[in-house]
Formats: structure tokens, C-alpha cells, sequence
């Protein structure tokens, strides 16, 4: 059928409920990570996830005998039943749909996740010949039973399950149908069905997850299976509906069919309303803290940290729209500063904050000048200019005036920053005490972050044009590598004069034109941009390191060391297209010729696909070497944010820039 065509069996949906949980799987339906689940929920929004249902088995009764529409993989790697072999045909919009071929017809299953409702719908209908047959039909076909057996855990959703006797198998008959308490501490889950429920229990042991294991991690998990459903087929459509009041799951006594009848046309409405699927897949990061929201940094395993959120907001709230979003974002984290730093994770659930990055104060610097210019042309919106205006200056003070971790602007006007034993920038990777990248001294995107925010601050106050000036003459004099055509990755290597890397990386394309500020002359942007796209650029985005460089690593796998070692070592980053081709642009012009070659030429090729692993979303990481195969976090935010940032740039005309006089050194 050709709705398979181009999808991989092991490609992944998802379902956010804006909540911080949700519910995923693969394209076959077999579970092959510890996080696919159809019930995972936000326990402590938005970090604090729990998994409540993991998934089901299914069968229907036919004339040829008994059938299955699910399989399962088990150690030691085999799948039974043999419901994937039916599987004709998987829909993705407007949510996940599966079609399976039985004698006499087929079966249509969906699952959708209903918008900030901690709580997911399950339903099967039989239909021949694209059209829904008879009762009388359906059982003269032998199609008068289904049956669903739900699995369930109630475990943290980074852990794995195995058999104890402590699980309750037993539940409690409640208005909507059954109420589970597996353990102490967990929520409660409810289900709801026009079916009957049967009380069986049994444990189902061995499950194995392939993605969990070439990742090096526990890879099999027991999970209870208290007793199954069986529905009419002939009746009409079977549902069954999970939730989590506990979480915000809804209370769902009535009729199952018609409240899911309701759901399902609330939700396609919602859906509609977006523009297009990627569009309304960037709004899958955006989820309640409080009474504000945050960003997920990636799913499934991520939560919502400083860097990644100032960064992905640019593309999932500035140039969607979402302005209130951006607000209640910006000022949530105004309140976080320290000593000039912003913590790299918020700090929540009596965790301690972690200061420990260089660059996320700099980005959100950044993002606020940027949000508060689209705010002046939104007629009565209150920006909160003052409370944002107020934690940047702090941030611009506590680096002029030095702050943890040897972070200070020095003498030059550069910032210098870094200590042993401490990962600050983007290229955070560390295996155990070791930092792989540790980058100390003068990196050369901070110096670029720095002078932008620096920038943005004469604009308010005059007081900034020294070290502004200072800056960028000492950044233009000490980072350009005329052996190599292009700059320096980090001078003052470990804070010793003289001292430099120069092996080439992406970090430099943010001094070329990869933020609105020009740092360089035009002939040396134009040989950085170049030596990028020789030496880094790939269909799936930037590598983090050319190859033939020391260190350079082709591949990303094998156990959590090994991939930490590649992490930033020659790994390809999507979301660092973006800046790239910001950059290009900037260097080849602006014209409609251009903006068509960047689309058919870096955009077209893989970003845009509609088979990448995650569906309709954009993956964290690939190889380094082609095929350059997509790894890491199959649905991140930062990756997704920079292409919907790109497609509102080609888009529209050239996006403002902020220029600078050579003359009198101001804007």
C-alpha cells in the first residue's frame, strides 16, 4: 500500500500531550526502546516522567482462525505473534494509523494523544472494500471478536521493569471501567472501553529493545499483563482509552465510543489549525512548567535545559508565532541568574542548579533582543521588557566582571572562560572526570556570542563601546589562521598566551555570518564559509570535526563511552544547518537564485525527507561518514527549531540585520 512507501518499519512516531509525557513506537509497532510506550506521563512536570501502559497485544477472530494485528520482540531476538506481517499500510497524519490485512478485509488501528491531557486513545475498525460492512457481515466473516491485552509497568521511564511480587495485578471497578495502583508512589492509571474486561493475569517476560541494546544499555524489561479485553467488531468500532487523572489524564465516565468519538474530532480541529505537520510537530516541545511553558530539548529521553531551549526557541517560537510562549519562557528563566549565568537545567524538584555553560546566558541574551523586537510590532502585548532587559544586563555584568568557572571578559575585550574537570560549551561531552572537548580558553563562538550580546548592549548603553570595539579588533587579529584560511577553534588554549587550536570545527561558522553581527571582513567570511562547506557540511547538517583531524571520529555507536568519544569528535549536528546556511547567505547574497539553490542544495537532500527515523520531526544526530545515518534522540528540538527557522528565513525578504559603523564603532 502506499502509505508504506519510503517508511522503515523501525521508524518512530510520537505523540506529545503538551504535558512533558507522551506516547511513542515504531512504524511495525514493536516496541525497540525502553521509552515506547502508550501511556507516559509527567510526573513532576516536565522532567519527572513515569511509563504507566507500555503496550498491548491484539488479535481478532476470523474465518481463517485466529489472527494477530501486534508483535512483540523477545530475547533472544525473536517477534511472535506475527501481527507485523499483516501490516499493509501506516498513516502518520493526523496521527499514527496502521492497516492490517486480514481475510475478507482489513483492520484500521489508530492511537492519537488528546492536546495537555495525560491520557491516550486506542481504536480498532473492521472495513471491506473502503467501506464499513454490515453486522451481519462481519459475522458471517467470522469477525465477531477482537481482543486487546494491555501491558503495564509503572516505572521511571529511563528505568526497566522486571517481575516482583509487589506489582497489583488487581483493579478497582471505577464509573469510567478499571483503576489500576500498581506500587506505591506511582500513579494511578484508569481504562475505559465499550469492550469487556476479563481479569487474566500473567507476566510476559523478556521483552527485548534493540535500540537500547546497540546502545550498550539494559535491554530487557518483564512486563504485567493483569487480564485482556475482547470487543464486538460487529457492534462497531472498539475503543479503549488510558489515563492518568493523577498526571492530568481526564476523567472519561460515559459512553468510550462517543467521548472518543469527541476526542478524536476536538483533536483533528486542533491539528487542522496548523499550517503544516512540521509546523505543528515544532509545537510538540512546547510544555507546561508551572504556569508557564519550557522546552523539551529532545524526545524521548531528554528534559528542558538553558542552552537547548534558547537556541530551539529561535525557530519553534520566534519564527512560528508563539510569542506568548517566548514570553513566558524568557521571563521564567530571568529568574534563574547567578552571578551572570543562567543554569544549563533548571532547577526543580530540590535538584541543585547547574551552572555549567558558557554560552547559554550568551544565547539568551540573544533570544531576548530577538523576541523583543517582534514584540513592538504586536499591538497591546506586554513583552515584560523590564524583567528581561534586567536579567541580561546581569548576565553582561557578572561576564564582564568574572564569574564561575574562570569565565571573564579579558583585557582584549574576548571572553575567556574554563577550568579543568568542567565541560562549558556546546561540546559538552565527558566520560567520567575526563571532558572530551574541553575547549578552555578563548572558544571561538563564545567570542562570537559575546561580542553579539556585548552588540546588543550599546544599543541600550554606551558604556559597552569600548569593550565592543576592544573585542572584535583583538577577535579579528588573533583568530584568523591565514595558513588554514579560516579561524581558530580556541586560542589561549588553557588560558596560555600563544597557544592555539586549529583544528577545523563548526564553531567558527557563528563569526562568518551564522548570527546577524559580522565579525569578519567580507573575503574572510567568504573563505570560512567555504572551508565549512568543503570540509563539514553533509546532507544531514555540519560535522562536529573535519575529517583527518586528531581525534576524528566516523561513526557514533557502540556502549555510552565509545558514543561519548564521537559525540563531538566528527558527529554531524542538523541543527548547526542553520547557521551554516545563514552564513552562506550572508556571503552569496540574498537574492531569489540563492534562496532556490540553498533549498535544492543543503535543504532538500535529507533535512526536508519525510523518512527520517523521526517522523515529521528532525533527529539530533547522524555518522559522520555517509550514509551518514541519523543516531541519538530521534525527535530534538534544537534540530527541528533551525529548520523551521531556515524555511521562515527563505521564505521571507532578508531578516534584519544589525550593523555596525567602522567609523564611530556603533550601531
Amino acid at each position: 500500500m502506499g502509505a508504506m512507501k519510503g517508511l522503515m518499519p523501525g521508524a518512530e512516531w510520537i505523540e506529545a500531550d503538551g504535558l512533558g509525557g507522551f506516547a511513542s513506537g515504531t512504524v511495525a509497532g514493536i516496541r525497540t526502546r525502553r521509552y515506547h510506550a502508550l501511556l507516559l506521563v509527567a510526573t513532576a512536570p516536565p522532567s519527572g516522567r513515569m511509563v504507566l501502559v507500555n503496550g498491548f497485544d491484539a488479535g481478532v477472530a476470523t474465518a481463517a482462525g485466529w489472527l494477530a494485528l501486534s508483535s512483540q520482540h523477545y530475547v533472544p531476538g525473536v517477534n511472535v505473534p506475527d501481527g507485523a506481517a499483516r501490516l499493509e499500510g501506516f498513516l502518520s497524519e493526523p496521527w499514527p494509523q496502521w492497516i492490517y490485512t486480514v481475510p475478507g478485509g482489513k483492520i484500521f488501528h489508530e492511537c492519537f494523544v488528546p492536546h495537555e491531557t495525560a491520557g491516550v486513545v486506542l481504536r480498532w475498525r473492521w472495513e471491506s472494500d473502503g467501506k464499513e460492512m454490515e453486522n451481519e457481515e462481519v459475522r458471517s466473516a467470522g469477525l465477531n471478536q477482537l481482543q486487546v491485552r494491555p501491558f503495564f509497568s509503572g516505572r521511571d521511564f529511563h528505568a526497566t521493569h522486571h517481575e516482583n511480587r509487589a506489582f497489583r495485578f488487581d483493579p478497582e471497578a471505577v464509573p469510567e471501567g478499571q483503576r489500576w495502583h500498581f506500587y506505591d508512589g506511582v500513579p494511578a492509571v484508569v481504562a475505559g472501553s465499550n469492550g469487556i474486561y476479563h481479569h487474566e493475569p500473567h507476566w510476559y517476560r523478556n521483552f527485548l529493545y534493540d535500540e537500547e541494546l546497540a546502545r550498550g544499555l539494559d535491554a530487557t524489561e518483564d512486563l504485567a499483563a493483569p487480564g485482556r479485553y475482547t470487543f464486538d467488531l460487529a457492534a462497531g468500532p472498539a475503543t479503549l482509552i488510558f489515563s492518568a487523572p493523577d498526571c492530568g489524564g481526564g476523567i472519561f465516565a460515559g459512553p468510550v465510543a462517543e467521548i472518543a468519538e469527541s476526542l478524536a474530532k476536538e483533536e483533528k480541529t486542533r491539528r487542522d489549525t496548523f499550517p503544516s505537520p512540521r509546523l505543528r510537530a515544532a509545537k510538540a516541545y512546547l510544555v507546561k512548567r508551572g504556569t508557564g511553558k519550557t522546552i523539551i530539548a529532545g524526545y524521548p529521553w531528554f528534559g528542558d535545559w538553558g542552552r537547548d531551549t534558547f537556541i530551539a526557541m529561535r525557530g519553534l517560537c520566534l519564527a512560528t508565532g508563539r510569542l506568548r510562549d517566548a514570553r513566558d519562557i524568557l521571563t521564567a528563566w530571568a529568574g534563574t541568574v547567578s552571578q551572570g549565568m543562567l543554569p544549563n537545567r533548571f532547577p526543580d524538584h530540590g535538584e541543585p542548579p547547574e551552572y555549567n555553560s558558557v554560552d547559554a546566558s550568551l544565547w539568551y541574551v540573544i533570544v531576548v533582543h530577538e523576541f523583543l523586537q517582534a514584540a513592538q510590532k504586536v499591538p497591546k502585548f506586554d513583552p515584560q521588557t523590564g524583567v528581561l532587559l534586567a536579567a541580561t544586563e546581569a548576565i553582561l555584568q557578572g561576564y564582564r566582571q568574572g564569574t564561575r568557572h574562570g569565565i571573564r571578559c579579558d583585557a582584549d575585550g574576548l571572553l575567556a572562560c574554563g577550568e579543568a574537570g568542567v565541560q562549558l560549551t556546546w561540546m559538552d561531552a565527558k566520560v567520567g572526570d575526563r571532558v572530551i572537548t574541553p575547549r578552555i580558553g578563548k572558544p571561538v563562538e563564545i567570542q562570537a556570542l559575546w561580542l553579539h550580546a556585548v552588540a546588543i548592549a550599546t544599543m541600550r548603553k554606551d558604556e559597552w563601546l569600548t569593550i565592543w570595539t576592544k573585542g572584535r579588533r583583538s577577535f579579528r587579529e588573533r583568530f584568523w589562521n591565514e595558513r588554514r584560511g579560516c579561524l581558530y577553534d580556541v586560542v589561549e588554549v588553557d588560558h596560555q598566551p600563544g597557544k592555539t587550536d586549529d583544528r577545523i570545527r563548526p564553531n567558527q561558522i557563528f563569526a562568518a555570518g551564522g548570527l546577524p553581527i559580522a565579525l569578519l571582513d567580507e573575503d574572510q567570511a567568504a573563505r570560512v564559509v567555504r572551508i565549512v562547506e568543503e570540509k563539514l557540511w553533509t546532507p544531514m547538517g555540519l560535522r562536529s570535526l573535519a575529517p583527518g583531524e586528531p581525534g576524528y571520529c566516523a561513526r557514533y555507536e557502540g556502549a555510552p563511552a565509545e558514543r561519548d568519544e564521537a559525540y563531538h569528535q566528527g558527529t554531524v549536528w542538523p541543527w548547526l544547518a542553520g547557521p551554516f546556511i545563514e552564513a552562506w547567505l550572508n556571503v552569496h547574497g540574498w537574492t531569489p537564485e540563492r534562496k532556490a539553490e540553498v533549498r535544492q542544495k543543503f535543504l532538500s537532500p535529507q533535512l526536508l525527507r519525510s523518512d527520517l527515523p523521526g517522523l515529521g520531526h528532525v533527529p539530533e544526530i547522524a555518522d559522520a561518514q555517509p550514509p551518514h545515518i541519523p543516531r541519538g534522540c530521534p525527535f530534538q528540538a534544537w534540530s527541528l527549531g533551525e529548520i523551521v527557522r531556515l524555511q521562515k528565513i527563505l521564505g521571507d525578504a532578508r531578516p534584519m540585520m544589525s550593523t555596525f559603523d567602522e567609523e564611530n564603532e556603533g550601531p
